[in-house]
């Protein structure tokens, strides 16, 4: 199972949401305390996944907060709390993304089933990085700007696995 959120990422006091990041979802038509169109940070991880992948295709998901004692953490608190709630390997982001890049850097990602996560997401760096898959076919859409970092570097693997 792979679960991908592929959204707008919040920073703890980012829009004035409080003092914990979350993902913007798609608001209902009638906001509840249930359901306000915001996944925060301990909602996620009150979650029960068997997720092989839990992607957050979404701003600065991975980026330190400024959480009360987060400061020198390598981690935020939403990236580590999918899993916490099951996750096996997450993606999530550093800064901010292109929406096209990091479309066929998640696609190019989860098309390789058969090699581990951290070869998976290396494969796919260099697939966005060139523009070229390992059989020297392209990447469709490809466009120069991808060979800068800014379009294939901002993602982070991190898993809940021994292997």
């Amino acid at each position: 199972v792979t679960v991908v959120f592929a959204t707008h990422g919040l920073l703890p006091h980012e829009m004035g949401i409080g003092s914990e990041p979350g993902l913007v979802l798609t608001p209902p038509g009638t906001a509840s305390a249930e359901d306000d169109g915001l996944l925060t940070a301990s909602e996620a991880a009150a979650l029960s996944l068997s997720a092989k992948w839990v992607v957050l295709s979404a701003c600065n998901t991975a980026t330190p907060g400024v959480e009360a004692g987060a400061s020198g953490e390598s981690l935020s608190s939403l990236a580590r709390s999918f899993l916490y709630a099951g996750s096996g390997n997450l993606l999530a982001s550093h800064w901010r993304v292109a929406d096209d890049a990091t479309a066929a850097l998640i696609v190019e990602t989860l098309s390789n089933d058969g090699a581990t996560p951290a070869r998976a997401l290396a494969a796919a760096m260099e697939a966005v990085r060139t523009g070229k898959h390992p059989d020297g076919s392209v990447v469709g859409g490809w466009k120069p700007h991808w060979a800068h970092p800014a379009s294939w570097a901002p993602f982070t693997l991190v898993t809940n696995r021994d292997r």
